[in-house]
């Protein structure tokens, strides 16, 4: 968990750095030289920057284990910044978007110059470097603030794009490009953060695991030799990871140091699982019944 946290800290500060650099280039050039395209390329970095600050500062708090405070741990807190840099952007590209609708009406001044494109070019690499890199970290971290980061710099790279088509335009003689260009780039920040927040919405308020996951789970509860059966089973979302609850039907005549042992290798598998967070598990003695009817008609989506 420790070297975790490590190449957490190191992604999250390689996001901060890369942003800063993109938005003084870029932003620098674009008001240099009139380019919208530039201008919203740079200010989507200023919500990159904003988003990534967060990350750092709030992200690493679900690193921290329980505490008296916190009894679960502080798993919802990395969705929860996540769902921040989310909302961040739709604010931001509804404002690009009625930036470039201005300016579209009015007549769109911007001069060319061989230095955007070298900003451009600049702020493309600079980008793909820190997606590549975030990517690379969170294979081993499995972060969802990182992953919104990495998402965050790929779609920085079709933004980049549509800026450049902006300042092509520029050079051939159409500067009206531009906005149009700074338009678009405005709509894929829009998507992007409805796709973030919608992701990271589901982890906070507790939706159920996927079916192949839940079906999964259960059968490796069932695959231990004492368990005969598994009823009032879920498997829902408590942040990123998963919390496990069920009762397992064991023969009724094991003593309660063989029941213990069942529970502990139950619990022990499945806690070794990097998606789950927390297990809670009741022994019931097999062949009660009691159960079978409410098993047959679940009343909870996330009882299987």
């Amino acid at each position: 968990m420790a070297d975790h946290r490590s190449e957490f800290l190191k992604a999250s500060w390689a996001n901060v750095v890369t942003n800063v650099l993109k938005i003084v280039v870029e932003g620098g050039l674009g008001l240099a030289f009139g380019s919208l395209a530039l201008v919203a390329d740079a200010a989507h970095s200023v919500a990159d920057l904003l988003a990534s600050a967060v990350v750092l500062v709030w992200g690493r708090l679900s690193f921290h284990g329980p505490d008296s405070n916190h009894p679960h741990g502080h798993e919802r807190v990395e969705p929860l910044t996540a769902l921040f840099v989310g909302g961040t952007l739709v604010l931001l590209g509804l404002k690009l978007l009625y930036d470039a609708g201005q300016t579209i009406r009015s007549a769109p001044e911007a001069t060319y110059s061989i230095a955007l494109v070298g900003g451009l070019a600049f702020a493309f690499f600079d980008r793909a470097f820190c997606y590549w890199y975030t990517k690379r970290v969170n294979r081993t971290v499995g972060s969802s603030g990182l992953a919104a980061l990495a998402a965050d710099s790929k779609n920085d790279l079709y933004t980049t794009l549509a800026a450049m088509v902006g300042v092509a335009g520029m050079a051939v003689g159409f500067p009206v490009l531009d906005p149009l260009a700074g338009g678009v780039v405005s709509l894929l920040v829009i998507h992007q953060g409805v796709e973030i927040s919608r992701e990271n919405v589901n982890y906070l308020v507790d939706t159920a695991a996927p079916e192949p996951v839940r079906e999964e789970i259960r059968d490796e509860v069932l695959s231990h030799d004492d368990v005969h059966g598994v009823h009032d089973f879920t498997a829902y979302h408590a942040g990123t990871v998963l919390e496990i609850e069920f009762h397992a039907e064991v023969a009724a005549d094991h003593t309660f140091i063989e029941a213990h042992d069942i529970e502990t290798e139950l619990r022990d598998s499945l806690i070794a699982r990097d998606d789950v967070g927390d297990v809670h598990i009741h022994l019931d003695p097999e062949g009660l019944g009691e159960w079978k009817d409410a098993d047959e008609e679940p009343t909870s989506p996330l009882v299987n």
